[in-house]
């Protein structure tokens, strides 16, 4: 290699290096912000399931929905970055916005009863408009978005996780100090369970405690009150019992909850009577006690530490 060539791959010319010095310093300002944001929620529960299909933003809505009812403040992180969907489920159209003020904080829309949303979603102009964004980048809007996202006063702050233990889960888990616990959720099928134990091998191998699972889809009642397991059954059992993690409960398959999401409604408020809807009771009543208590403990079990995933 020649000397120029190799100065100029050694070297950063005054305008490159004031460029990544301003850069180097925008990132330790959002962090800042960021840790002060964190400061001011009591709670950070990151829901995940590695598995895409479960319902898990679904859960998330309605989680966040009964812990409200229960009298706690609540916001929801959509952290799904490339396929943000949970604004539409809790009724906030894509690019229904968020209010941003002088100072560069932005003000995340409140949804009844009480939940503050914040998504990338809500910036988006229409659905069909694609984020095709490497890992780098998704690091960088989720960072952005912590950091300047005013929450206020909250007790909990539900982080919705895209499928996956890759960029958008490690940068949650590094980014945001003293994470509360993990939500685990999967269906019954064999499928789902194999691919939720890797949430509990990140859980352990980052030393993030779990909260509990999550059986959602878990089995149709008719109208005469028979039960069908239609995609399987007992793997959230299975999973918490294996791994020494409390399980949660079980939300049924009900036809009207595709007509909810569709709708833009949130179930647990548009059909609070069903089986569904109570069962997010009893489940936020576990969280919170789970929660509040300090019970939440990193899974135990033999669990494989050495794979990737």
């Amino acid at each position: 290699m020649s000397k120029p060539a190799r100065r100029s791959g050694m070297r950063l010319g005054t305008s490159e290096y004031k460029q990544v010095a301003e850069r180097m310093r925008a990132i330790q300002e959002q962090q800042r912000r960021l840790l002060m944001n964190m400061r001011r929620i009591q709670y950070k529960v990151v829901v995940l399931s590695s598995k895409g299909g479960v319902g898990k933003s679904f859960v998330t809505s309605n989680l966040a929905g009964a812990l409200a009812v229960r009298a706690r403040r609540v916001g929801v992180f959509d952290a799904d970055v490339a396929g943000p969907s949970i604004h539409k489920m809790m009724g906030l159209p894509t690019g229904y916005g968020m209010t941003a003020r002088m100072d560069g904080t932005v003000i995340p829309p409140e949804v009844p009863p009480g939940v503050k949303v914040a998504s990338v979603g809500l910036l988006l102009p229409r659905d069909e408009v694609p984020l095709i964004w490497r890992g780098a980048i998704k690091t960088s809007a989720i960072r952005e978005l912590l950091a300047y996202i005013d929450w206020g006063e909250l007790d909990y702050l539900l982080i919705d996780m895209p499928p996956g233990t890759g960029d958008e889960q490690l940068t949650i888990a590094q980014l945001i100090p003293k994470i509360t616990g993990i939500v685990l959720v999967t269906i019954p099928s064999e499928v789902s369970k194999s691919v939720v134990k890797k949430a509990a091998s990140f859980a352990k191998k980052l030393n993030i405690p779990v909260i509990g699972i999550i059986e959602n889809m878990a089995y149709f009642r008719c109208g005469d009150g028979r039960i069908h397991y239609i995609f399987g059954r007992g793997a959230a059992r299975e999973i918490a019992e294996e791994y020494e993690i409390p399980f949660l409960g079980q939300i049924p398959v009900d036809e009207r909850i595709r007509d909810a999401n569709d709708r833009g409604k949130m179930f647990f408020l548009e059909y609070p009577d069903t089986e569904a809807s109570r069962a997010f009771l009893e489940i936020a009543d576990k969280v919170i006690d789970i929660v509040e208590n300090g019970k939440a403990k990193v899974p135990g079990g033999d669990i494989d530490l050495e794979g990737g995933g």
